[in-house]
């Protein structure tokens, strides 16, 4: 059944809570290797310190899914997830720059990931259930818009709170600029989510009586979480054959993009600013430079997002994709020949306009190959294409430094983000064999495997 239309105001208002999300998202990937650094670990050490998280996300976000397809409360169906995440979510980002030890910052980013995916797997599902089909890449481009903004602010805080006079750091060495950025963002994720969730309903599914009785049934049966598991063995099982491709191209760009992530800001201290001493206060300069050049990428991602949508209908959403990709990949390899921070800004540039359409162009495609409803727990099964390259790269980069730069290479950073652009690269001629169908294309629930049935909302 279509949608009625949503207004410009119900999109901005169901897309808030993801400023939110995207400030816990951009505090964490900013910094966190930095806070490792800092607290004693050596960059071979830091992927592996972050493997926790992924593999927590890996759980969290089908399963959270499927939940979310077979949930109704006064609050909704998708509702539920976005506040119980972001509780948790801001009680993590308050303590996580208090660690003392390397475990106690391991121990919080795992919570932290598992929490923020909590949050933010039903909110993709969440603009498919409440938008008309013609109107998703807008209602995903919104969430880039939000997503965009959030990273900005949260990459700029710590260098915008030195501008205000903040010095010093805490006994463990990290910069109380960091600190005090890490506990403004649990403020400001629990208020963006909360304001999604006073201001945007929900509909309950079409026969509320079936939907209560096949529920009744299955806690019954104690059988709640078998159902929950066999949803998802089945849709992985009668993945679209669109999904497959996406997959591809979702591997790539997400090992190019945690490259960046793991290792941009330590590359901008030994690349850019000469640092060698983690402790010493030029690595701190560098530290907090490479976060508010992260903000530059998430200012033109903000600054980019409307103009997507009139890309994709005058040419089509794969050509705007692959394009942002290539401009992404170009803009990470470019750091080697960069010397001076603010020539390393336009790097980000390149990466801003990738990130807006990975952020959206995706999810647009996957969601007129998947039907309706299943769309929470298909899209808890693609971010799944998200946090396998994650654990890859947590596995991975640490051996491959040691291998190919050598046991405590300087230079090891800036090789890193290197490589990141040249995976963003190879997703860019990925997208190319991607069949991007037609709203009217795509599978029924009947055609294929069969699931768990579902009451979908109208």
């Amino acid at each position: 059944m279509e949608r009625q239309r949503t207004s410009f105001f119900s999109m901005f208002n169901m897309s808030f809570g993801f400023l939110g999300i995207q400030f816990g998202w951009g505090l964490q990937l900013a910094n966190m290797s930095a806070i490792y650094e800092k607290l004693g670990a050596t960059p071979e050490q830091v992927p592996i310190l972050w493997l926790a998280a992924p593999m927590t996300g890996l759980l969290v976000q089908p399963i959270v899914g499927a939940l979310s397809d077979n949930t109704w409360t006064p609050l909704g169906r998708r509702r539920p997830y976005f506040l119980v995440g972001a509780i948790f979510s801001s009680i993590a980002l308050f303590f996580m720059p208090m660690s003392t030890a390397l475990w106690m910052a391991a121990a919080l980013l795992w919570i932290l990931d598992a929490s923020i995916n909590t949050s933010m797997e039903p909110f993709r599902a969440f603009v498919a259930d409440k938008l008309d089909r013609d109107q998703r890449t807008a209602g995903f481009v919104m969430q880039s818009f939000f997503i965009g903004l959030g990273a900005s602010l949260a990459n700029a805080l710590p260098l915008l709170l030195r501008m205000m006079g903040v010095e010093g750091a805490t006994d463990s060495g990290i910069p109380l600029t960091v600190k005090y950025s890490f506990q403004i963002g649990a403020f400001v994720f629990l208020a963006a989510i909360l304001w999604t969730i006073f201001t945007t309903s929900e509909k309950p599914p079409a026969d509320m009586d079936a939907f209560l009785r096949a529920k009744a049934e299955r806690a019954a049966r104690g059988r709640w979480m078998v159902a929950i598991f066999t949803d998802i063995g089945s849709a992985v099982r009668a993945m679209p054959r669109t999904m497959k491709q996406l997959a591809v191209v979702q591997i790539f760009t997400w090992l190019g993009l945690f490259s960046m992530w793991m290792f941009f800001v330590p590359a901008t201290a030994r690349h850019v600013f000469g640092a060698t001493d983690p402790q010493s206060e030029l690595y701190t300069r560098g530290m907090e430079w490479g976060g508010f050049a992260f903000a530059f990428y998430s200012i033109t991602c903000f600054a980019v997002a409307f103009a997507l949508p009139p890309l994709a209908r005058a040419t089509s959403r794969k050509t705007v994709h692959a394009i942002a990709l290539t401009l992404g990949g170009i803009g990470l390899l470019s750091v080697y020949l960069i010397h001076d921070p603010y020539v390393l800004l336009l790097t980000m540039v390149g990466v801003g306009i990738a990130w807006a359409s990975i952020l959206s162009m995706p999810y647009a495609i996957l969601s007129n190959a998947i039907p309706d409803a299943r769309m929470g727990v298909y899209m808890g099964v693609f971010n799944a294409f998200i946090v396998i390259p994650e654990i890859a790269a947590a596995i991975g980069f640490g051996p491959l430094i040691r291998l190919f730069f050598g046991e405590g290479n300087p230079n090891a950073p800036v090789y890193v983000v290197m490589v990141g652009g040249v995976c963003l690269l190879l997703a860019a001629l990925s997208v190319y064999f991607v069949d991007d169908l037609a709203p009217d294309a795509r599978p029924s629930l009947k055609e294929m495997l069969p699931g768990p049935e579902v009451q979908a909302a109208p």
